[in-house]
């Protein structure tokens, strides 16, 4: 009979976590205001108005479909850039951000400031929502030049 029990508080432990992730994978939050990246770190240059920093392994399949929505949203937004950095061979990164899987997304501002972040595949349009979030912060910063 406990084995019964140990079964079933396993699978309602299981259900439980399932559903949280269910809830919270590919969305996009407020990252931590912090860690400046630039070109030398990324391996490539920052984006005008934005940049969306991806981490990614080789074998993890939801990256790749994470790398199409990244592209498509970059040159669809003028002044975006994409990097996808290989999570395995840049582990400095990895824990300097702590990244604990992949993919995860980080949105940058134009200073390369980490703004936001998605751990799992996030969805086009939550890209766009964060990235117009992120253009429309930096821009109410700037003082006007007219």
């Amino acid at each position: 009979m406990t084995g019964l029990w140990v079964a079933l508080a396993t699978l309602a432990l299981g259900a439980a976590i399932g559903v949280v992730r269910l809830r919270t994978d590919g969305r996009v939050g407020d990252g931590e205001p912090g860690p400046l990246l630039g070109p030398g770190e990324l391996g490539a240059e920052l984006g005008e108005r934005a940049t969306l920093v991806q981490f990614s392994t080789a074998f993890c399949q939801p990256c790749r479909a994470t790398r199409r929505v990244l592209a498509d949203v970059s040159a669809l937004v003028p002044g975006v850039a994409h990097v996808e950095i290989d999570a395995e061979s840049r582990l400095d990164l990895v824990r300097r951000l702590d990244v604990m899987r992949t993919p995860t997304v980080f949105v940058l501002d134009a200073r390369g400031a980490v703004v936001r972040r998605a751990s799992g595949q996030p969805t086009k349009a939550a890209v766009l929502h964060s990235l117009a979030q992120v253009v429309s912060r930096d821009s109410s910063h700037k003082p006007d030049d007219m």
